[in-house]
């Protein structure tokens, strides 16, 4: 292989397709840019003179359920939690206490909608690429606010410098709903028809069964096909969580079930997401004490400040490596 090959070679490994570890790393070049252009990074906002894009690494850092928020944007399907409008948003004349509601995924992936009673749903799953999906998401939220009832609303361009949901929102844990399918779409509505419908029965047929675990925060269950998974993201420093889970993994203290194992993690808005394949019939509540139990080794580990053993560097180095698409 020559020299420019093997350095093209290390640039494509680097940037795995999937989302792995190095995700927020940006695309690689010849993914398609994701800005929506069409056209690949490396001749769009990744070229010389090309748009400029300022992402925010850890959009929803200093939210009490950023970790929620990340699970929900990127891989559950189907899952609501309302959430408190900032009295200062409030639209003139009105008092904050309108209604919202943050959705995983809203019909025909719309950013956002006013419904006929006048509340506001945000659809955490969106296609805009203005680098900071959390001012992103508060734009369209407060478009909505003064939209007719029955509008949708979405962005056509960056959200310029306006405030962002750690703005928007009051500062408070959310409650999150996770639904069997999309029917909490059509809830309020007698027989929906037409593109609304055909949106329902397409999303409800892709919506893989999903459960999240009460007894620790932002893990999920979910069974895809004949395989089962928990998907679990953590808060923590990226540095110090690989170090600690190392030091779990060369002690075999790693596994949540018997058969079942760490297979590695992927990075989504500044967060590592660790990734268990579980055995076929374990289901979301055989993990709660499993889960628990994990939570308290991690934690100590995370307090050991020791230096690693060889075997504790093999592990971090092999977990490091373990890159994994989210689905």
């Amino acid at each position: 292989m020559g020299k420019r090959a093997r350095a093209r070679s290390r640039e494509e490994s680097s940037h795995p397709e999937g989302s792995g570890v190095g995700r927020d790393d940006g695309p690689a070049p010849r993914q398609p840019c994701p800005c929506g252009s069409g056209r690949r990074y490396k001749a769009c906002h990744g070229a010389a003179g090309g748009p400029v894009t300022i992402r925010v690494a850890r959009p929803f850092a200093g939210l009490p359920s950023e970790c929620d928020l990340v699970a929900l944007r990127e891989f559950v399907p189907a899952a609501t939690a309302p959430a408190t409008l900032a009295a200062e948003h409030a639209p003139p004349g009105e008092d904050a206490d309108r209604a919202v509601q943050l959705c995983s995924l809203l019909p025909m992936a719309a950013p956002a909608m006013k419904r006929q009673d006048g509340s506001v749903w945000v659809g955490l799953q969106v296609q805009h690429a203005f680098g900071d999906p959390s001012r992103e998401h508060a734009a369209v939220l407060l478009d909505a606010l003064s939209a007719e009832p029955g509008a949708t609303v979405g962005l056509t361009e960056g959200p310029g410098e306006g405030p962002r949901l750690q703005d928007v929102l009051v500062d408070e844990p959310l409650a999150v709903t996770v639904h069997a399918g999309f029917d909490f779409w059509v809830a309020d509505v007698d027989d929906p028809t037409g593109s609304v419908a055909a949106s329902l029965e397409q999303a409800n047929a892709a919506a893989a069964p999903t459960a999240r675990l009460t007894s620790v925060e932002a893990a999920y269950w979910t069974a895809v096909a004949a395989k089962e998974h928990l998907r679990w993201v953590l808060p923590h420093d990226e540095d110090a969580l690989l170090t600690a889970l190392a030091r779990l993994h060369a002690a075999g203290a790693d596994a949540l079930v018997p058969d079942g194992r760490l297979v590695g993690m992927f990075r989504a808005h500044g967060l590592l997401v660790p990734v268990w394949d579980l055995p076929a019939g374990t289901g979301a509540e055989a993990l709660e004490d499993p889960a628990s139990e994990f939570a308290a080794r991690l934690d100590e580990a995370l307090a050991d400040d020791t230096a690693l053993s060889e075997p504790q560097r093999s592990a971090r180095m092999g977990l490091a490596n373990r890159q994994l698409t989210i689905r």
